[in-house]
């Protein structure tokens, strides 16, 4: 009998972190706290999520509703610049060096 997974190759395809949209977490925190005592873990189970799940979006909710239940992880850090922007960063970098540069070069050729 023969594999056809090499003997160094992992069989399983790495899993994917599941990611949540903020209306979603707030209908299961509404849905969460609306239910009887024995129906929450019902919940759980349903939706795959831990206690743990709703508690955090709960005090996200709680902190500033929906712009609280954002993913910081992957929003950006600081706002992606335009090229034009880039470009006059590169300039200004640039400038100072290509002035002196441009000075030696002059004061080469004028002795």
């Amino acid at each position: 009998m023969t594999s056809t997974i090499g003997p160094g190759a992992d069989p399983a395809p790495k899993p994917k972190r599941r990611t949540f949209t903020a209306e979603y977490k707030l209908r299961i925190v509404a849905e969460y706290d609306a239910a009887p005592a024995g129906e929450k873990g019902a919940i759980l189970r349903r939706e795959r999520l831990y206690s743990s799940h709703v508690i955090e979006w709960r005090q996200a909710r709680d902190a500033g509703a929906l712009t609280a239940l954002t993913d910081h992880r992957t929003t950006p850090a600081r706002p992606k610049k335009s090229a034009a922007e880039l470009d006059n960063e590169r300039l200004r970098t640039q400038s100072p060096r290509s002035s002196r540069s441009s000075y030696n070069v002059h004061a080469v050729t004028m002795r």
